[in-house]
C-alpha cells in the first residue's frame, strides 16, 4: 500500500471518529430527566389514581413563572439549595395550584378517547432517587363512563426553559386486573393499559437499542474491542465478557442494589475507551508484520488465549461492570426488587445486545477481509481507528472529571 493511500485512510478514519466524538457533549448521554409514574385504581368507580415523581429542582423551575421571580421559584430554590426536605414540600404545598397545573397540562389520563378530570389527591412529599430530591405529586382522575381502556400520556420536560435535553417517563401500573410497565419519551408519549405483551416488549427493546446507538462512548468502546481482535474467537470472548459484566451491574443497579454516582461512572467509562484502544496500539507490531500481529499458537493457553489475551479479557470484564452502571443510569430505574419492572429491564438489555451484535457482524468481517487481502492496510486501519478512539476517550475523561 502506498504512503498516499495510507495517509488518506488514516485521515478518513480520524474524521469519522472526530465527527462521532466532538459533536457530542462530554457526557455522551446528555442531560436528561426521568419521571416515574405509578397508576392504580382510585377511590370509587371510574376513578384512577396516579403518583408522579419528578426531579424537584427541575419541577420548581419549570412550574414557576418564566421570569423566575414568582414565590414558588424563590421558596422552592431556597429550600433546594439548603437541602431542606420539609421546606421543599412546604414550597410546593403553598403553591399547589401552579405545581398541579404544570403537571396536568403535560400529563393526562383518558378512557375510550375521552379525557379524565384531574384533582389533587394528597400532600406533596419529597424523596430521593439517584441521589437527588424527587417530588411526589398524587392525583386522582375522574373518568367518564365505566370500563374502557385507560390511556396515559406524558410530555413532561423538556420545556421552554431548556434545562433538559430529553425526558423518559417510566410508568408502572396495577389497574383493572392488569399490571406491567411502560416507557415513554418524546417519540412515543403515550401507552394504553391494555397494550399487548409484544407492544411492551418493543418499547423497552427500542429504548435499549437506541441507547447503545446514541451512546457514542459505548459504540467507540465496542469498536476498540473489535479492532483489537484478530480472530473471531477473540471478539466473541471479548463481547461475551463485556455482555456478562454489564448485564450483572445493569440489573443490580437498576433494581437498587448497587449505586455508584454518575460523576464516577461517566469518567471511568471514558477512561475505559482510551485503555482498550490504547491496549491495541501497545500490542501493535512495530514492523507491521502480519505474522507478528497474530498470536503464536505455541504459547496459547485455554480457549486459545495467551497470558496477554486473558489479561485483556479481565480488563474488558472490569470495564464492562462500569458500563452496566451507565446503562442502568440511562434507564433510570432504581426500585429495589421491582418484579414488575424486571421483565422490562431484561428486554432493555436485549435491545442493547442486539445492536452490539449487529455492529460486530458488520465491522468485524470487513476488518477480517482487509487483513486477509492486505495485512498492512489492516494494521494501519485498526491502528488509526484505535488512535482516534483513545484520543476521544482521554478528551472525554478530562471533560467529565472537570464537570463532575
Amino acid at each position: 500500500m502506498s504512503s498516499r493511500i495510507r495517509r488518506a485512510l488514516v485521515g478518513i478514519i480520524a474524521a469519522v471518529i472526530a465527527f462521532l466524538g466532538l459533536g457530542q457533549p462530554a457526557s455522551a448521554h446528555g442531560f436528561s430527566s426521568v419521571v416515574y409514574v405509578h397508576v392504580t385504581n382510585g377511590d370509587g368507580g371510574g376513578r384512577i389514581r396516579t403518583v408522579l415523581e419528578l426531579e424537584y429542582d427541575l419541577f420548581v423551575v419549570s412550574a414557576a413563572d418564566a421570569e423566575h421571580d414568582d414565590p414558588l421559584f424563590r421558596a422552592g430554590t431556597a429550600a433546594f439549595e439548603a437541602g431542606d426536605t420539609e421546606g421543599q414540600a412546604a414550597a410546593l404545598g403553598s403553591h399547589a395550584e401552579s405545581a398541579v397545573r404544570y403537571v396536568t397540562e403535560r400529563f393526562s389520563v383518558g378512557t375510550d378517547g375521552k379525557a379524565c378530570t384531574p384533582s389533587r389527591a394528597g400532600d406533596f412529599t419529597i424523596g430521593r432517587r439517584e441521589g437527588v430530591p424527587y417530588a411526589a405529586v398524587p392525583l386522582e382522575w375522574a373518568c367518564p363512563g365505566q370500563g374502557g381502556d385507560p390511556e396515559v400520556r406524558s410530555t413532561l420536560f423538556p420545556d421552554s426553559e431548556g434545562y433538559v435535553r430529553g425526558t423518559r417517563t417510566i410508568a408502572t401500573y396495577d389497574l383493572a386486573g392488569l399490571s406491567g410497565s411502560a416507557a415513554l419519551d418524546a417519540d412515543h408519549p403515550s401507552f394504553s393499559i391494555g397494550q399487548s405483551w409484544y407492544e411492551r416488549f418493543w418499547e423497552f427493546f427500542r429504548l435499549g437499542a437506541e441507547h447503545l446507538l446514541t451512546g457514542v462512548d459505548h459504540v467507540l468502546f465496542l469498536l476498540a474491542l473489535i479492532a483489537g481482535s484478530r480472530r473471531l474467537r477473540e471478539i466473541v470472548l471479548a463481547a461475551t465478557s463485556f455482555t456478562l459484566a454489564h448485564s450483572v451491574t445493569f440489573l443490580l443497579a437498576a433494581l437498587g442494589l448497587v449505586h455508584v454516582p454518575e460523576r464516577i461512572v461517566e469518567p471511568v467509562i471514558a477512561l475505559s475507551i482510551a485503555v482498550v484502544a490504547g491496549w491495541h496500539l501497545w500490542r501493535l507490531p512495530r514492523r507491521g508484520d502480519r505474522a507478528a500481529a497474530l498470536p503464536d499458537p505455541a504459547v496459547e493457553g485455554p480457549l486459545g488465549l495467551d497470558r496477554a489475551g486473558w489479561l485483556r479479557l479481565g480488563v474488558v470484564f472490569c470495564f464492562g461492570l462500569v458500563h452496566g452502571l451507565g446503562f442502568a443510569g440511562a434507564l433510570g430505574i432504581d426500585e429495589p426488587w421491582s418484579w414488575t419492572l424486571l421483565w422490562s429491564l431484561l428486554v432493555f438489555n436485549v435491545g442493547i445486545e442486539a445492536v452490539q451484535l449487529g455492529i460486530i457482524a458488520i465491522v468485524f468481517p470487513l476488518l477480517a477481509l482487509l487483513y486477509r487481502r492486505a495485512p498492512r492496510a489492516g494494521l494501519w486501519a485498526t491502528g488509526a481507528l484505535c488512535a482516534g478512539v483513545a484520543a476521544m476517550g482521554l478528551v472525554w475523561f478530562v471533560q467529565r472529571v472537570l464537570e463532575g
